[in-house]
């Protein structure tokens, strides 16, 4: 068993020190789930079946002793020889092969619950979504709130509620699932979305845009012109960057499923949200890949909602709800 141990071990190292060096595309939802299922495994047998051997081991030393010290009493000899207490430790206590993967289950199966259905955390990588979300956010994101789904498979297997307009989303991104995004909700099924010379319209109706004062971008070191906005019930900021331009041309815009939906002009864009499907956008509205580049979301990418900054080792200013 520990030569089998060792190479499980040493497979799981392979994997993570490929993933790490872009040798292979990794997925941590598989990762923690092989884990959690190959220490189980481990942790049964040790409580069902090493662990009973070793005990009837030390039990078996034990009346040895008791026999042995009979029977020199028989002779009349009373001053015996006292036998090292480790040996009954070393009988009892675990393997190195079971202390790295039945000592670890514990572990692993509460981080896979708790990844899984309740809260995941995430790490904001870019600034797509400046002012509300800066490069090197830690956030966490509600596992729920959607409905819950099968890790891994990301099958849905209770309702929760619906994404609404204005949510904060984390979600696989369409042209390559492997990859986590996080935009905003701006679209639902069956709106009609229209991002026009920089002022978004849901179904026709103008969405309220008040300017507040500039914001500074420390990566870019220059201000850029910001807005609150509000969508449904959720009121935000948003960014406007007037060196670029709204329109979109047809060079910019990736293949994607429902593409038809979608009109390009020099003006912005205008699409209708299909069933099932959602339309997102960054609140850097002009430095943001989102669904005017390469669609929407269909409902089973979606991972979570994202509503809490647990950490900016940046800046500690930043730990909070946001909306």
């Amino acid at each position: 068993m520990a030569l089998l141990t060792s190479l499980i071990l040493a497979a799981f190292g392979a994997y993570v020190g490929a993933w790490y060096f872009g040798a292979v595309e990794g997925n941590f939802a598989l990762l923690l789930f092989v884990a959690t299922v190959v220490t189980g495994l481990y942790w049964l047998a040790e409580r069902f079946y090493f662990l009973p051997r070793r005990r009837q081991a030390a039990e078996r030393l034990d009346a040895s002793l008791v026999q042995r010290r009979e029977e020199l009493a028989r002779q009349g000899i009373e001053q015996v020889d006292r036998v090292d207490v480790k040996a009954r430790e070393r009988l009892i206590m675990q393997p190195w092969w079971l202390d790295w993967t039945a000592g670890l289950f514990p572990v692993i199966l509460v981080v896979f619950l708790l990844r899984s259905f309740l809260f995941e955390p995430f790490k904001i990588p870019s600034g797509s979504m400046m002012p509300t979300l800066l490069t090197g956010d830690l956030i966490l994101v509600n596992k729920f709130t959607y409905g819950l789904r099968l890790p891994v498979l990301n099958t849905k297997i209770t309702e929760g509620k619906a994404p609404a307009r204005g949510d904060v989303m984390v979600f696989r991104y369409p042209p390559k699932p492997s990859l986590d995004y996080i935009k905003r909700v701006v679209g639902v099924p069956g709106d009609e979305v229209a991002y026009l010379n920089k002022q978004l319209t849901i179904n026709g109706q103008p969405v309220s845009k008040d300017a507040i004062p500039e914001y500074f971008d420390e990566e870019t070191m220059r201000y850029l012109k910001q807005y609150t906005e509000t969508l449904g019930t959720t009121q935000h900021k948003l960014l406007n960057d007037e060196t670029r331009r709204a329109g979109i041309s047809d060079v910019e815009v990736m293949s994607f499923p429902d593409r038809d939906n979608c009109r390009y002009s020099v003006e912005g864009v205008v699409c209708k949200v299909p069933a099932g499907h959602y339309f997102m956008m960054g609140d850097n509205r002009d430095n943001s890949l989102d669904s005017r580049y390469w669609g929407f979301v269909p409902d089973q990418n979606i991972v979570g909602r994202a509503f809490f900054v647990w950490m900016n080792f940046g800046n500690l200013k930043r730990i909070g709800a946001f909306q």
